[in-house]
């Protein structure tokens, strides 16, 4: 298993992504697979989030994940859930600094926010229809209403299908691009395409975050990491975001 795991600041904040070796899942899954609503064993599942968890020293109990729904609703969290089911969100923030937030994608942009000064972390899936939504605008607004400050943010995205190779009808790239210009994009074959990760770089950007970066990672293109566009039947690669401490 390769797990990118950065600490980014000496203060404590953590972002990791990782790809798709070192687990247990059976083919189409195979390896490392951490999603699961994808018709994977449950079993393998919770092996392989207890296997990255131990990968980068996190108590696989104390990981938050989500519903994932393609929406703009953000829960803030003080542990996991525990028993019942998980809320359909796509963002989570906490103020709980050694809790790890994940989010699962497969194509979509991971995106993960931390500002360790008011000890605020956030993670958010943005998908193109949750992006339009405003999911990245919502996480950032939670932040600040624990006292987080955009320009303190920092703000680091991960593996995801690129605007080289997310092609979409003409229409669909005209009426994303309305709402967030920089969607606009044209895959390397020449037809119609939009750049989630750009637009969501861009929002951040308008939103006053400045300390940013994007992984140059592309899902579909890349065979270490799962692709929905791709495959279809596939796993999900995770996103974790937490401040060291207690």
């Amino acid at each position: 298993m390769t797990v990118r795991h950065d600490a980014i600041h000496e203060n404590g904040a953590h972002f990791a992504f990782t790809d798709r070796w070192g687990g247990v899942s059976a083919v189409p899954y195979e390896e490392l697979n951490l999603g699961g609503a994808v018709g994977d064993d449950p079993a393998a599942v919770m092996t392989n989030r207890a296997i990255a968890a131990k990968e980068l020293g996190l108590d696989p109990d104390e990981v938050v994940w989500m519903n994932q729904v393609h929406g703009k609703d953000v829960a803030e969290v003080f542990g996991p859930w525990g028993e019942g089911p998980t809320p359909p969100v796509d963002g989570l923030v906490t103020a709980r600094r050694g809790l790890a937030l994940a989010v699962l994608t497969a194509d979509c942009t991971p995106v993960l926010l931390a500002d360790p000064v008011a000890g605020v972390v956030a993670a958010a899936h943005a998908g193109r229809p949750g992006m339009i939504a405003g999911i990245v605008p919502a996480a950032v607004e939670a932040m600040k209403s624990l006292g987080a400050e955009p320009d303190r943010i920092i703000a680091r995205t991960g593996p995801a299908v690129c605007g080289r190779c997310y092609e979409v009808p003409g229409q669909m790239r005209a009426e994303v691009a309305a709402i967030e210009p920089a969607a606009w994009s044209e895959t390397s074959w020449g037809t119609p395409a939009v750049d989630v990760t750009a637009a969501v770089h861009s929002q951040l950007e308008a939103l006053g975050v400045r300390d940013r970066q994007r992984s140059p990672v592309c899902t579909l293109e890349s065979r270490d990491h799962y692709s929905y566009r791709r495959d279809r039947t596939t796993g999900r690669l995770a996103g974790y975001v937490w401040l060291e401490g207690s």
